[in-house]
Parts: C-alpha cells; sequence; structure tokens
C-alpha cells in the first residue's frame, strides 16, 4: 500500500520512466535533424532572394 501511495502522489520515479527517456532521445534528435533542414532550406532562400534581386 506504501509503494502505491508513494505512485500515486507523484513523487516517485512514474513506470514508463525508460519509455520517456527514450522518447526523449528521439524527439531531441528529431529536433536537430529538423533545425539543420530549417537552417539549409532558408540559405536556398537567401540564394534565390540574392539571385532574383540582381
Amino acid at each position: 500500500m506504501g509503494k502505491q501511495a508513494w505512485r500515486e502522489s507523484g513523487f516517485g520515479i512514474p513506470a514508463d520512466h525508460e519509455e520517456l527517456q527514450l522518447q526523449t532521445a528521439r524527439l531531441e534528435q528529431m529536433t536537430t535533424e529538423l533545425s539543420a533542414k530549417l537552417e539549409e532550406k532558408g540559405a536556398e532562400l537567401e540564394a534565390a532572394r540574392t539571385a532574383t534581386a540582381s
């Protein structure tokens, strides 16, 4: 009963703690990849604007 009360209180480690850590790692990797793609597309857009302005 004590362990159950501890979990339900929100003070204990969630039962799916490991899965949450894996999901966090996947989301961080996705964020890194998307940030790189955004930077690349921004550079392409800037080059296109420069080419059309000339």
